[in-house]
């Protein structure tokens, strides 16, 4: 019986630790909001997890860094970390993107990298799904109601909407320069333009 793991395995566990790291070091740059979420660069990694890793293994890379806050290390924005972030203000965001990068690696999926493909999947996945995670947990937690909490949120809408920019120029040149760094895809006709 052999015990060996298959040979990509290792590369996939790199590619995990690579993009958990690069969401823990764009969570040095915060912008500290009244109402106790700050805007981070953090959800700019999200996004990149999930354009370049899919939806089965962006994921893991979220919930790592996740679970290294769980324990307490200090990888979140602003260098905060323990059981306390997932029952503050922010817990909604925070399992937002587990959810968010699912949406973001689908999307993706479904064809070439393209510049439009990658600036959708990141404002639906990386934008529209952690708010629709976020701004309900933020309300019950803050106990502002929902409508309030909603267009208070807006403060994060230009900041994330240059994460959508910066996340689909980054990954459109990454697929020119170095494809190999992008899962295999499945084979899908593109639609013809009219």
């Amino acid at each position: 019986m052999s015990t060996s793991r298959p040979a990509g395995s290792s590369a996939v566990l790199g590619r995990i630790a690579v993009f958990s790291a690069l969401i823990v070091v764009l969570g040095t740059v915060i912008v500290p909001l009244p109402g106790g979420v700050p805007i981070t660069a953090q959800t700019l990694g999200v996004m990149l997890a999930g354009l370049v890793l899919g939806p089965r293994v962006a994921p893991l890379a979220v919930i790592l860094v996740l679970a290294l806050a769980a324990l307490g290390l200090p990888v979140l924005a602003g260098g905060r970390g323990g059981l306390g972030v997932f029952v503050g203000p922010s817990a909604g965001y925070l399992l937002g993107w587990i959810a968010g990068v699912i949406v973001i690696g689908l999307l993706m999926r479904t064809g070439r990298v393209t510049w439009w493909r990658a600036a959708a999947a990141s404002l639906i996945g990386g934008v529209l799904v952690v708010y629709a995670f976020g701004i309900p947990v933020q309300a019950l937690v803050t106990g502002v109601p929902l409508v309030p909490t909603a267009v208070s949120s807006l403060a994060f809408l230009p900041g994330d909407l240059i994460k959508v920019v910066a996340a689909t120029l980054v990954v459109v040149a990454l697929q020119r320069a170095y494809p190999r760094a992008f899962p295999a895809r499945r084979s899908v006709q593109e639609p013809v333009a009219a």
